[in-house]
């Protein structure tokens, strides 16, 4: 096979890897019932007027299985941390003792938790419109090299790997929803 057709075909791994990996990302950010310091991961708090990552103006850690700490580098950080958290819409209040700020999360419901099956699956979903968004960009690639002088032989062996390429990743899409949902399904 050409060196071209090659690196189309490493450069649509290493798209579809990056996929998965914003897939995991997102999935980690949904909350299956347990304290996980990754739920307020992307909030940003107002730092004497600059937008700042949470975690970059407290510690946080978890207590229990129910429970995160935030303990602010600053005392006058309370309040503005306070303020993030509620504007997040995480679903949980914030409670602070003029110290720490406590995150209490309640039980899930039997709803709840489908809901944020739905959650899931709808960020599964977008996981793997972008893996076929990217077979489909990297097969033009490849149609394009056909025209400019790539054997035909040669373009179908590229299409069929890219195809091979996909189907693996649209299998990690749903192996890794199907994780999240027995998560989220377990009391």
């Amino acid at each position: 096979m050409s060196e071209q057709a090659d690196n189309i075909i490493q450069n649509t791994s290493n798209l579809m890897k990056k996929a998965i990996s914003h897939l995991e990302n997102e999935l980690i950010r949904i909350r299956a019932g347990k304290a996980n310091p990754q739920m307020v991961d992307g909030i940003m708090v107002d730092y004497y007027g600059n937008p700042t990552p949470l975690n970059q103006v407290a510690n946080i850690t978890v207590t229990d299985a129910r429970t995160l700490s935030l303990q602010p580098w600053e005392k006058p950080m309370i309040a503005p941390i306070e303020r993030a958290i509620m504007q997040a819409n995480l679903g949980v209040t914030p409670q602070n003792d003029g110290q720490v700020i406590r995150l209490f999360l309640p039980p899930l419901t039997e709803e709840r938790r489908k809901e944020l099956v739905k959650k899931v699956n709808a960020e599964g979903e977008q996981g793997k419109i972008s893996v076929r968004s990217i077979r489909r960009d990297m097969i033009e690639q490849i149609k394009k090299l056909q025209k400019d002088g790539l054997s035909e032989d040669e373009g179908k062996q590229a299409e069929a790997s890219i195809q091979g390429i996909t189907d693996k990743h649209i299998a990690l899409v749903d192996q890794h929803c199907k994780d999240k949902e027995k998560e989220i399904m377990t009391i």
